[in-house]
């Protein structure tokens, strides 16, 4: 197996490996917010967050849908911390309506994945789901080690620096 198979094959099962992402925002000051939330991921890589409208990063999402998505290496699992794995995706932000098919969906979602702390939420008015769509990105799994990620195919990877 080739070293880019092996990073393909790692690429694709890194994200199972979490229940929460980091995500970075940036407010209409342009002044940068980075936070975490749980996630679902669909089939085609997208990314829906289930978050308060009260939050910080859900009002800076609502002024700019442009989202930085991180997925990385807890540290007492790495062997060198200078080269953790992760990954991160551009993505841009749409809401989804409350209450329509595609929200009813991924909030069934989010309660198989985390149970009964849903139902509270989906009480809760402020509470709204976005669907985060991957554009490009880039996966690092050590030294020398690091892939670009394509929106046009999020499933193929193209080590940076190498031709």
């Amino acid at each position: 197996m080739s070293q880019l198979e092996k990073a393909t094959l790692e690429y694709q099962q890194f994200t199972q490996e979490f229940q929460s992402i980091i995500i970075s925002t940036v407010n209409d000051e342009g002044m940068p917010n980075g936070s975490y939330t749980p996630f679902v991921m669909d089939e085609c890589k997208n990314i829906y967050i289930y978050v308060s409208g009260l939050s910080p990063h859900t009002q800076n999402i609502n002024l700019n849908n442009k989202v930085n998505v991180l997925f990385i290496e807890d540290e007492a699992q790495t062997p060198q911390i200078f080269a953790r794995r992760r990954l991160n995706y551009d993505c841009t932000a749409t809401l989804i309506e409350r209450e329509t098919e595609t929200w009813l969906n991924i909030v069934e979602e989010f309660e198989t994945r985390f149970g009964e702390i849903i139902e509270l939420l989906r009480g809760l008015p402020d509470f709204r789901v976005f669907k985060l769509t991957p554009h490009s990105g880039r996966f690092v799994i050590g030294f020398g080690q690091a892939y670009h990620i394509d929106g046009d195919n999020l499933d193929k990877l193209v080590q940076i620096g190498r031709q």
